[in-house]
């Protein structure tokens, strides 16, 4: 029976941009990680290593065809901070509010292109 989404998994050719940028927006810290005959990072936040990247020599391919991933999602708290964190670095960001549904989504593009949403509690829009 499935628990929980344990990673994502990301091959990128800009490994250090990736492992500051998580760092810097998300609050991602690098941690253990296999000793793999190839470069990489796990990313952890609250003791989970949620995002494993993989330096590459060459960037992935993009045919739609061999992209099915069409984004990840993370639960988050500090709506107002993000925001604030956002603007004062001008990084691109959209704003989804659920029908419905108590949350507020912030997209974002890491340095790579890949498409994140931060899921908030719609009452921290307010607060």
């Amino acid at each position: 029976m499935i628990e929980r989404l344990d990673h994502i998994n990301i091959r990128t050719t800009r490994l250090d941009e990736m492992i500051a940028w998580y760092g810097k927006f998300l609050g991602m810290t690098t941690g253990p990680r296999p000793a793999f005959s190839f470069p990489g990072a796990w990313l952890y936040a609250n003791g989970f290593a949620l995002v494993h990247l993989v330096g590459v020599d060459r960037e992935p391919g993009s045919d739609p065809k061999d992209l099915k991933l069409e984004h990840g999602a993370f639960r988050a708290t500090g709506y107002q901070e993000m925001i604030a964190k956002l603007d004062a670095e001008g990084e691109r960001y959209e704003i989804a509010v659920l029908p419905d549904f108590p949350v507020v989504q912030i997209n974002v593009w890491d340095p790579d292109g890949n498409h994140l949403h931060i899921d908030y509690h719609s009452d921290e829009m307010t607060a």
